[in-house]
């Protein structure tokens, strides 16, 4: 895969906004609706009056979050992030500026959003204009949470991924849910040229079962080139996955995941909380 690394690290994400852009990075759309109904789904449940404490894994610029507490699309972020405005502004400015965009755009039933993610400047922008309710720049792949995540994290009812899984494991995910004071859900959208099998079985000791959705599947970007393309397609067809009108047609395609106790999923199944087309 074509790697982005100069542009998840920025001061800013107007880089982000603009690479990803032009490639038609769509993941976190479809991810804003279904992670709604989570969100409303373990309200619900918990019965708490209290809003529903979220942990995004690999945040990056709170793009998640942003979609998720404000009524914004993907499209407007794009729009926002490579206007004429933006790309005039000093990183300072534009901070000033996302502080009033993102205020003015408040969903009065906004979840508590916390953020993990190893990219030190994008969580310091993320916290800056207000996306993050807590941010950490740490990476559980290679050490244990602080101590202050560690207590931020204990609050956690839903666990979201958008991008990143294929770079983790069960041992990002573990310390998280046995300091969890209450059964977590862990929503992933993964990249089917990988497998999420690993950290399906890492998460069983915790009470979780993870439930793959089958009826359709999610388009993440286009492909930067043909030899992409065909890494994707031979990727893909090992796995046993048919690439034909996905990875074939020119996008990477993602697969969504949800991790939950049993009795949640029997009570709740996974087609009344995923729309049957995306």
């Amino acid at each position: 895969m074509t790697p982005f690394d100069e542009i998840y690290d920025q001061p800013d994400p107007r880089a982000f906004y603009r690479e990803l852009g032009a490639l038609e990075y769509q993941t976190p759309h479809h991810a804003q609706g279904i992670f709604h109904r989570l969100v409303e789904a373990r309200a619900h449940q918990t019965g708490s009056a209290g809003p529903v404490t979220v942990l995004d894994i690999c945040c990056s610029y709170g793009i998640n979050a942003a979609l998720l507490n404000h009524d914004l699309t993907l499209r407007d972020l794009y729009a926002h992030y490579t206007s004429p405005r933006a790309v005039a502004l000093t990183t300072a400015e534009l901070i000033e500026w996302d502080k009033a965009y993102y205020a003015a755009h408040r969903r009065p039933d906004a979840a508590q959003v916390i953020g993990l993610d190893m990219a030190t400047n994008a969580i310091a922008y993320a916290r800056a204009v207000g996306l993050l309710d807590e941010g950490f720049a740490e990476n559980l792949e290679t050490a244990p949470p602080s101590s202050a995540l560690f207590r931020a994290a204990r609050s956690t009812q839903l666990i979201t991924v958008t991008g990143g899984a294929s770079f983790l494991s069960p041992r990002t995910f573990q310390p998280l849910l046995a300091g969890a004071r209450e059964p977590v859900w862990v929503a992933a959208f993964v990249l089917r040229t990988g497998s999420y099998q690993a950290i399906a079985d890492g998460l069983i000791p915790y009470g979780l079962i993870t439930e793959k959705t089958t009826t359709h599947t999610f388009p993440q970007r286009r492909f930067t080139s043909a030899h992409e393309q065909q890494y994707a397609v031979d990727a893909v067809t090992a796995a046993g996955e048919n690439p034909h009108g996905k990875e074939a047609d020119g996008y990477f395609h993602t697969a969504l995941y949800l991790s939950r106790p049993s009795g949640h999923a029997t009570s709740l199944p996974l087609t009344a909380l995923v729309p049957a087309v995306s």
